[in-house]
Parts: structure tokens; C-alpha cells; sequence
């Protein structure tokens, strides 16, 4: 992958309102589903400026090409692999740009994005959340184990566990409180009730492209060619629920209660000029063992992204605050490299298929500005956090809204972003 007339940043389309905008220009071209209401079967799109470029309509005009635009799905056009995504994207970014000789034929194909109902990309066959963060990990361990914060094979693993993939909702749906089984340090019995812990995650999410056959292990040089895009995740997490059921067998019911994704699939050729060398590990760490080591993939591997998160109340939204920033982290904090967490995901010969999803694990910054959980920002709820308007928090109340965000930021290339992950909290039942 390389950077190509697509990226240029003098690039300009006919949609007045891609140019210099702070998400979706013409330069990112991210693909979603979605519908409106006077057209509800979801569809194949793509974001540019405010609007959305409706591909099915696109290909009845005869220019549209490779992408299964009946189906309301990506997973099709995700296992077609990189190949038919750059000749999508180079076919968009022409058909977009400023003096295209088909404007008029696409600007009919355009539907205002605030029109638009959007949906979970992919259908989502399986889902697996690895913990890459390496601040984030240390962090946690601190909490629980101050001793050893870190297990033995944390340097050696990239550490995952098989998450519930019924539960993964589109940025804007609400999520319900859980409820579950609790038990404190000083209850004689756990209690059945709503979780009072819950919290967020900053991550990011990456979609499989083409898959591999059972017992064939994709390997480390050519695992970036099975990725097919990338999105915000947000791994909602039940301490309490969490802290009692994660022994000895890991997350449950902390966990799969909800995962909010934000709904676009911004494609490793969009962030072709955002790729950078995965940061150096200490000369105290091990390297990388060799099934999981590839020079290019070190070169290249890690990501230029800035990362946010945001808060709004009831109270905030009823006073008229706008949504207060959280926290800022940047991508590049991974222990991991995506290509990594994939590569040794099918190393011992699992299959992995077009639409599976993999979140990264919380992405924390080195200290506590950029940390990506309020377990972390409240010493385990210990140091409650006081908002502008004046409520505090040590873990989410009903009513709180989470927005996660994301953008892409280089001198000499036009920024993009990813949308928002929302997820507004509702009471348990």
C-alpha cells in the first residue's frame, strides 16, 4: 500500500461540504451501511462530507464496480480482499473529485448523512478482544496486583479472549445498564442487582477481510493484506460484575452486555499517510518471537491516531454544556501491532472470515491525561472525578452519554476522522 493521487491533499470533490472537512473528506472514503426512512432496507455507502454516496444507486447508473451492492451487508465486498478495495477507492475519489465528468450521475446518488440510519457494517460472526494497551494493563495490574502488575506473559502473548458478538450495537443505540452478580471484599455472599461499576473502554476495532482456512495460520508479512478497515470500539465493562466472575476463566457477563461501535469501516488505504513505526520496545523487553515479528510490519505497523473521549449527563445536556473531554490518547500506545494481534489469533489454525471483529484492548496513554477507562481515571473508584457543571463521578450513571472519537493527523496530508462511537446509558430493568 502506498500513498497515491487519492490522498493528495489538494485533491477537492464536487460535495462542497467534503472539502476541508474534519472527518470525511474526499481523501477517506470510509464504507458503511445504512438506510433512511423512505428507503428502510440497509445498503451499501460511503461517507463523503455530509452526505453519503449510496452505491447501489451508483451502480445502477453503470459506475459502480466489484462491490455486491445488493447485499446489506459488507461482508462480501470485506472477503473480496485489498485489491477490490483500491479499485473501489480509486474509482470514488475520481467519480468525487472536482471536474468529474459524471458529476451530475452521482450527485443523484447522494443522500444527506443526517437523513441516514446507519447499522453495524458487518454481520459479525465472531468477535475477539485482545489487551494491547500496555499503560492500560499496568494500570489495572497496579490496582489488583501492585506487586507484579504485569503476568509473566504479557511480552510474550498479545493476551485475548473471545468476546460476545450478538451485543455489538452501531454508534447512537442506547445500551442498558446491566445487571448481574456482585460480591465486595467485605460481603459475606454475592448479591444479585445492577451493576453499580460500570464503565467504558477506549479501543479501536479492526475487521477481518479475507479469511483463512481451518488449520492454515495467516502469517506476520501477510496478515496486513487480511485487514479491511478499521472503526472505534467501545468495550463496555462491569467492574463489579467483572471483579467477581473473571476467575479463573476470564470476562463473562461484565462484558457482553453491549460492545458500541462507531458505524464506518475507514480502509488501510485510507490511512496509508497515518502508518508509523510501531514505537521501540525497552531493551528490558523480549523481542517479539519470530512468528510474530516482521520488519516491515515494525516499520510500518503502528498508527497515527489520535483518540477522545467525551461525556454528557442529564444534567449537562439540560443546562446546555457542551460534552466534556475525558481523556486523549493516541493509537500508537498499542504494545501490538494489529497485524500481531491477527497473525497470532489464527496461529494455532483458527479461521478467521470476512466481518469477524477484533477490538484492540483499552488504549491508555503513560499517565493519567490519557487514560482510557474510568477504573483507571478514579484509582479504581477510589478518587471521584468532578465534571465542569459540577456533578461528580467515579464509575457511569444512568443517563450518561460516552462518545468516542478519532482522527488522523499528519503535516502535509488532508486529516481524517472516524465518526463517533455514542452509547447513551438506560437504566437497568
Amino acid at each position: 500500500m502506498q500513498v497515491d493521487a487519492s490522498h493528495d491533499p489538494q485533491r477537492r470533490s464536487f460535495v462542497a461540504s467534503a472539502n476541508g472537512h474534519s472527518e470525511f473528506p474526499i481523501q477517506n472514503l470510509p464504507l458503511g451501511v445504512f438506510s433512511t426512512t423512505g428507503h428502510p432496507v440497509p445498503r451499501i455507502g460511503v461517507a463523503i462530507g455530509d452526505a453519503v454516496l449510496d452505491l447501489a444507486l451508483l451502480a445502477k447508473a453503470g459506475l459502480a464496480e466489484d462491490v455486491p451492492v445488493a447485499d446489506r451487508s459488507l461482508n462480501a465486498f470485506m472477503g473480496l480482499g485489498g485489491d477490490a478495495r483500491r479499485r473501489l477507492r480509486t474509482r470514488l475519489s475520481d467519480l468525487l473529485s472536482e471536474g468529474s465528468a459524471h458529476q451530475r450521475a452521482v450527485e443523484s446518488a447522494l443522500v444527506p448523512r443526517a437523513e441516514c440510519t446507519m447499522h453495524v457494517p458487518a454481520v459479525v460472526g465472531d468477535y475477539t478482544d485482545f489487551y494491547a494497551g500496555i499503560h492500560h494493563a499496568l494500570n489495572v495490574g497496579r490496582l489488583f496486583r501492585p506487586d507484579q502488575p504485569l503476568l509473566p506473559n504479557y511480552k510474550y502473548v498479545p493476551i485475548g479472549y473471545h468476546g460476545r458478538a450478538s451485543s455489538i450495537v452501531a454508534s447512537g443505540e442506547s445500551v442498558r445498564r446491566p445487571s448481574g452478580q456482585r460480591k465486595g471484599p467485605n460481603d459475606a455472599a454475592p448479591s444479585v442487582g445492577p451493576s453499580a461499576r460500570l464503565d467504558f473502554e477506549l479501543e479501536l476495532g479492526v475487521w477481518v477481510g479475507t479469511g483463512n482456512a481451518m488449520g492454515e495460520p495467516i502469517a506476520i508479512a501477510d496478515a496486513s493484506e487480511h485487514i479491511a478497515g478499521f472503526c472505534l470500539l467501545n468495550d463496555w465493562s462491569a467492574r463489579d460484575i467483572q471483579a467477581w466472575e473473571y476467575q479463573p476463566l476470564g470476562p463473562f457477563l461484565s462484558k457482553s452486555f453491549a460492545t458500541s461501535i462507531s458505524p464506518w469501516v475507514v480502509t488501510p488505504e485510507g490511512l496509508v499517510p497515518f502508518r508509523m513505526p510501531q514505537p521501540p520496545r525497552s531493551s528490558e523487553d523480549p523481542s517479539p518471537l519470530p512468528y510474530l515479528l516482521d520488519r516491515g510490519d515494525q516499520d510500518n505497523g503502528a498508527l497515527d491516531l489520535q483518540l477522545e473521549v467525551l461525556i454528557t449527563t442529564a444534567a449537562s445536556r439540560a443546562s446546555g454544556h457542551a460534552p466534556h473531554v475525558l481523556t486523549r490518547s493516541h493509537a500508537s500506545h498499542m504494545y501490538w501491532t494489529v497485524a500481531q494481534l491477527l497473525t497470532h489469533h489464527t496461529s494455532n489454525g483458527c479461521n478467521v472470515r470476512p466481518g469477524d471483529l477484533m477490538g484492540t484492548g483499552t488504549i491508555s496513554g503513560p499517565d493519567k491525561s490519557g487514560v482510557g477507562s474510568l477504573l483507571e481515571m478514579t484509582d479504581g473508584g477510589k478518587v471521584p472525578l468532578t465534571l465542569p457543571w459540577g456533578e461528580t463521578r467515579t464509575f457511569l450513571a444512568d443517563g450518561d452519554e460516552i462518545i468516542l472519537r478519532a482522527r488522523a493527523v499528519r503535516e502535509g496530508y488532508a486529516s481524517i476522522g472516524f465518526g463517533e462511537a455514542r452509547g447513551l446509558i438506560l437504566p437497568a430493568r
